[in-house]
């Protein structure tokens, strides 16, 4: 279903922002120099950063002409009444 690299690609990330959430955290709760600049960092990233990697997989979507979860159409309604989950158990 998914590729190993879109595996990988998906833990990195979540790593990555679990640690940008857990840095924030602790930048909120501790003072030391420099704490509130990087506890402002920290906000914007946590922010920016899932902004941006749905910008790049919606991107990559058009651009190669695959449908990704960051497609507009998702959220539109099926007007048909049957679902692609139904159509492969048929």
């Amino acid at each position: 279903m998914y590729s190993k690299k879109q595996r990988i690609a998906a833990l990195v990330g979540i790593i990555f922002l679990v640690a940008l959430y857990i840095l924030t955290l602790i930048s909120a709760i501790f003072r030391f120099p420099g704490s509130q600049k990087l506890f402002f960092i920290c906000l914007f990233a946590t922010i920016a950063v899932p902004i941006l990697i749905w910008l790049y997989v919606w991107l990559y979507g058009k651009l190669t002409d695959k449908k990704t979860f960051a497609d507009f159409s998702n959220l539109e309604e099926d007007t048909t009444g049957t679902s692609e989950q139904d159509d492969k158990t048929v």
